[in-house]
């Protein structure tokens, strides 16, 4: 089963184009990966995929249901988490979770419930009354990634999770979303960091300049074109992916 289908996807600003007539297909319980350096227009599809913005032309559907017509149910079956930190500074890390709950109209004591299980789920749990400006920058990508599941959701969108994070951080939320796929949610991220797609990625597709240029396993890609996916991008682009 496809959770979205992306059919001649352009997105313009003015006489920028950052999405160039894309297609593509999510499966149901996979990870799929957009790949490519800033600019490439990963995050501008991401953007559609969740209802944020509108397609300038094509036609996006997620869990059959069209972007432009239906982003309510849409978004209430989803989970995000943006790149930017968004936590707001004045409550603890618990009440960021409930507060957020408040969006899909979550019953107190259920948004209660399920905040315990998610901190437990993050390893926060004894940060829970503490603000947010005593995290460090590790926590804070963990407890944007459990707001991001308040709602339980079937569809997860992670934009960059671990940029920013040291080595250890980082493999700290590789391991919760390979629990997530695990147990068939479907993820769909953008990162730049090539190891990140390898390990957690069933299919890529690889961006360039608002085009898809390729959409394959990372280990068919790097069987194909030897060497690493950071060495596939360079063959396939003939730029860095640092550019």
């Amino acid at each position: 089963m496809n959770i979205v289908n992306i059919k001649g996807l352009t997105k313009t600003y003015g006489a920028l184009t950052a999405v160039d007539s894309i297609d593509c297909q999510i499966l149901q319980g996979e990870c799929f990966g957009f790949l490519g350096p800033n600019g490439a227009g990963k995050t501008t599809v991401m953007r559609i995929i969740y209802c944020f913005m509108p397609p300038t032309s094509g036609e996006v559907t997620v869990f059959g249901l069209n972007v432009t017509e239906k982003p309510s149910s849409i978004k209430a079956r989803i989970g995000v988490m943006p790149q930017e930190d968004n936590l707001d500074p004045d409550l603890s890390v618990f009440e960021n979770l409930i507060v957020y709950a408040r969006y899909f109209d979550i019953r107190k004591q259920d948004a209660e419930n399920r905040a315990k299980e998610l901190l437990d789920f993050v390893d926060l749990r004894e940060k829970a009354r503490v603000k947010i400006e005593q995290l460090s920058g590790g926590m804070k990508r963990r407890l944007i990634l459990a707001r991001s599941l308040i709602n339980n959701p079937a569809l997860l969108i992670l934009d960059e999770p671990t940029t920013g994070l040291d080595p250890h951080s980082r493999r700290s939320v590789w391991e919760k979303l390979n629990h997530l796929k695990a147990n068939n949610t479907t993820l769909i991220l953008t990162t730049h960091y090539m190891e990140e797609a390898e390990i957690l990625c069933d299919r890529v597709a690889i961006m360039d300049s608002g085009k898809i240029i390729t959409i394959d396993s990372p280990q068919n890609l790097m069987r194909l074109h030897g060497g690493n996916l950071e060495e596939v991008y360079l063959k396939l682009t003939g730029r860095a992916l640092k550019d």
